[in-house]
């Protein structure tokens, strides 16, 4: 008797308990309208074609992936020009000679000769450098958009009329005494090689690719290293003359896109070029730097300053390597299974709820069967569905 008080006082726990180890099965609907089944079936065929084609085909989802490989970057620069009576190479042109990600040519250069440590006067367009007398100048004062100290006396500018403040400084100042010369034209023939290897930690995979006797073409030679400079200025869409005149910096983008289920002498590097400094900003664009060759002349220090206008190349490497693992394969395969049935059961929600369907009738039957009835507000449709 006890034994059976307490069943009946804890019986809903024990029919929850019971429950709990049922099996369970959805309801499933045939709905008999053409109409609906088209749009039904549709959707799902769109939403399938995408997860082959595009997330499977063209993502590869089903790969384990990674995009930051280790890069090792050399290149060299070649060729020979005729300037005036001098004949240059590499080592006259090329900056830094060793090679690197970043190498530059010079094409343009401005040359101030004879500069000596001395006393001479300010550039004019520089602030408060004009003067009438040695009062509109302060001793010790330091302009640092100036070129040196200034010694507190007003001075002839060169062989001009007007006066600016005295500087010590290297004499003469280059916005006076430099020499243009003409622009180094033959460098649109010159050559840079790019030598590019790439490693894949994740993957253990080292990747290299460079030929020597070849020049690069889209078309007939996508994967040589040996770029003209005349060629890489047209595909970043500039004008070699406009880069002689304010020089420029261009970037050379390696991208290699691997496919490591395949043989990897497959993995090639494709190259594209663009324009990295900012045309628009006359004040920041172009490309220039200093440098001087020092020497002593009649037992004084004196040196060549070069101002020089070239083209600088950055090689930026960027990597995508993918291999099978089967971790992304169930995610990509779940998600897809998963988006059809929540997409199916949106579609019919609001094909329901647009064309107006309601419930009139619910019959249950002793095989477990359930039959519904729709009623819609134009044509009829009938509905039947099972557990």
């Amino acid at each position: 008797m006890l034994i059976l008080d307490s069943l009946r006082k804890n019986k809903p726990q024990l029919d929850y308990f019971l429950g709990f180890w049922d099996y369970e099965t959805p309801k499933v609907m045939v709905v008999k309208n053409r109409t609906l089944g088209v749009i039904y079936r549709g959707v799902q065929f769109l939403v399938i074609t995408y997860f082959i084609w595009y997330v499977f085909i063209s993502q590869k989802a089903y790969q384990e992936s990674e995009t930051r490989p280790e890069s090792s970057v050399y290149t060299l620069m070649k060729g020979t020009a005729v300037h005036g009576d001098d004949i240059l190479d590499t080592v006259e042109y090329a900056r830094p000679s060793e090679g690197g990600d970043v190498v530059s040519t010079i094409l343009r250069r401005e040359v101030t000769y004879d500069q000596m440590q001395g006393l001479c006067a300010e550039y004019f367009n520089i602030a408060n450098a004009n003067c009438t007398a040695d009062s509109d100048c302060v001793e010790g004062e330091v302009d640092f958009d100036g070129h040196g100290r200034r010694t507190g006396k007003c001075v002839q500018y060169y062989n001009h009329t007007f006066k600016t403040c005295e500087i010590q400084t290297w004499c003469p100042i280059e916005e006076y005494a430099a020499l243009r010369e003409p622009a180094l034209v033959e460098a649109i023939n010159f050559t840079v090689f790019i030598r590019n290897s790439i490693h894949f930690p994740k993957f253990k995979r080292d990747m290299q690719k460079y030929l020597n006797k070849c020049h690069y073409d889209e078309e007939k030679e996508p994967y040589c290293p040996n770029f003209r400079l005349g060629y890489i200025a047209d595909q970043a869409r500039e004008n070699f003359s406009e880069l002689c005149r304010t020089g420029g910096v261009i970037g050379v983008f390696i991208n290699w896109k691997c496919n490591l289920d395949i043989d990897p002498s497959n993995c090639k590097p494709t190259y594209s070029f663009r324009r990295l400094d900012l045309r628009k900003d006359q004040a920041n664009s172009g490309y220039y730097y200093r440098f001087a060759k020092y020497y002593s002349k009649h037992g004084v220090e004196s040196r060549t300053l070069i101002k020089a206008y070239g083209i600088r190349l950055d090689v930026i490497v960027h990597g995508h390597a993918g291999k099978f693992s089967p971790i992304p394969t169930i995610i990509s395969v779940v998600t897809a299974m998963t988006s059809v049935g929540i997409v199916s059961s949106v579609i019919i929600t609001f094909i329901s709820y647009f064309k107006g369907f309601k419930v009139t009738a619910l019959t249950l039957s002793t095989t477990n069967w359930f039959f519904f009835t729709f009623q819609p507000s134009s044509a009829p449709l009938s509905v039947t569905g099972s557990c």
